[in-house]
């Protein structure tokens, strides 16, 4: 049986220091209390409008993402460390989507097979020789982190995977915090917790200093599908929170290669667009012919330098779970440094060796196709039943390129307050890290956690919640 490590409490049962003030707090407080808070958060988000879609389903209703008000504490010496393999690892995601769109440096190498990017549905042709500012592709990253216990019983951090198309769930972020310190103002007090909520700032100097060449005071939008999407709520809320303007592809159009904002006033030039629209969506002209969502002409006027879009177009490739295997190579490749994150071990089943392993232990295994996101598209052998393993079989069988499988780590735990009490589920973690100039990013992210009893599955869209993340300023 695999060892769990709890981010709360030592093996020996004993709280650990970054926990000790909360836990303090915790022993005095009745549960009765804590479920008055709680249900005073779920009608604050409810009145708030915080909620989300499920795509695919029948009579799909919007949901609240169920929050749990008992905080992921981590000292200051661990965060520095994961904001330093944060960074190291971004840096080289950016440069491998600049070389792979220019001169192609690590493929002629031999480092990555040439045929995993350029035959990748995610690579775009269209953007070879584009140039953009600051060689920025990807300007907001999510990068999903896990913590296992290795044996040692010091929880180490693996990066799970990397979303550089357009992560989401940073307006989680910014709202936990918030319920947080309005619910229980008495916590900050006892301790120094490293504020977030200057993130839309960070995040809007970020998108500024992206600006075309020559551009002194630029405009800045965000583009959304509409308020069907998914993550409309985080579009209006982030588009709210730095004072800029939410548009969709009607709101705007392009002539003589830039991309103007249709206002009471007449048109304004648009410089940045922080787009939550997929590649395919953004521009009828140049992508998909039937798209109703983009704005015809606006991949012209960004290849000729007028517009930037973040994250850029063509960044899906560096998030593609076939390429996600190669991320430790990048960095030993462009920054000439050993990566101090590590992956989580993974099989390619392109490889006839990897295939034969997998398939001989499946129900022991993760597998997940490598264009899959939100927890579909996966198998965990461990919970899976004959048949699911059987028709995950066939399917593999069929496409073996489609699939990476990893190990089933026993993913580290969390107090959480559930319905029985207060009881461990396993947690993730996604930090935002912005890119312009500098690398930054406000000092944590979003915790989700699995509320089903053994679930080891986070996502919002399969029953997962949120939970604050504090960093302890001055806690070793």
């Amino acid at each position: 049986m695999k060892t769990v490590y709890d981010e709360m409490y030592a093996a020996d049962g004993s709280v650990r220091e970054s926990y000790r003030n909360y836990a303090n707090w915790l022993q005095v407080i009745p549960d009765d209390v804590i479920a008055r808070k709680r249900e005073a958060a779920d009608l604050a988000f409810h009145r708030a409008g915080i909620t989300f879609a499920v795509y695919g389903e029948a009579n799909s209703q919007e949901r609240l993402i169920p929050f749990d008000i008992i905080p992921r504490i981590i000292p200051t010496r661990e965060w520095q460390h994961l904001s330093d393999g944060l960074r190291q690892r971004v840096k080289a995601l950016n440069a491998f989507l600049h070389d792979i769109y220019h001169d192609q440096e690590i493929l002629k190498a031999g480092l990555i097979p040439a045929g995993q990017v350029l035959r990748n549905s995610q690579f775009r042709p269209e953007m070879v020789g584009v140039d953009v500012p600051e060689q920025i592709y990807a300007h907001i990253a999510g990068i999903d982190l896990v913590r296992a216990d290795t044996g040692n019983q010091t929880g180490e951090y693996f990066v799970l995977e990397d979303n550089l198309r357009t992560p989401s769930g940073v307006s989680y972020m910014l709202e936990n915090r918030k319920m947080v310190m309005r619910l229980f103002p008495d916590l900050f007090v006892r301790q120094k917790i490293a504020p977030v909520e200057h993130y839309p700032d960070l995040l809007l100097s970020n998108l500024r200093s992206v600006a075309p060449a020559g551009i002194v005071d630029p405009t800045v939008v965000i583009l959304t599908p509409g308020q069907y999407n998914s993550a409309y709520f985080e579009h209006a809320f982030l588009a709210q929170q730095m004072g800029i303007e939410l548009v969709d592809g009607y709101d705007l159009f392009v002539k003589n290669k830039t991309v103007f904002m249709r206002t009471t006033e007449g048109p304004r030039r648009v410089d940045v667009i922080y787009r939550r629209v997929d590649d395919d969506y953004l521009d009828p002209q140049a992508f998909r012919k039937d798209s109703m969502l983009g704005v015809p002409g606006l991949f012209s006027a960004y290849k000729a330098g007028n517009v930037t879009l973040t994250n850029a177009v063509g960044t899906g490739i560096a998030d593609d779970k076939a390429i996600y295997v190669h991320v430790p190579e990048m960095i030993r490749f462009y920054c000439g440094e050993e990566p101090i994150l590590s992956n989580v071990p993974t099989w390619e089943l392109r490889k006839p060796e990897d295939l034969a392993y997998v398939l001989a232990h499946l129900p022991e295994l993760v597998v997940k196709e490598v264009h899959g996101s939100g927890g579909y598209g996966m198998l965990i052998g461990p919970t899976a039943s004959v048949d699911e393993i059987r028709l995950f079989r066939d399917k593999i069988s069929a496409d073996p390129a489609n699939y990476i499988a990893q190990p089933t780590l026993a993913l580290s735990t969390c107090p959480t307050f559930v319905e029985s009490g207060v009881a461990p589920r396993h947690i993730d973690l996604r930090p935002y890290v912005l890119s312009g100039r500098e690398i930054t990013m406000v000092p944590g992210g979003l915790t989700r956690v699995a509320l089903k009893e053994g679930s080891l599955v986070v996502n919002s869209s399969q029953g997962g919640g949120t939970k604050d993340t504090w960093v302890l300023e001055g806690e070793r």
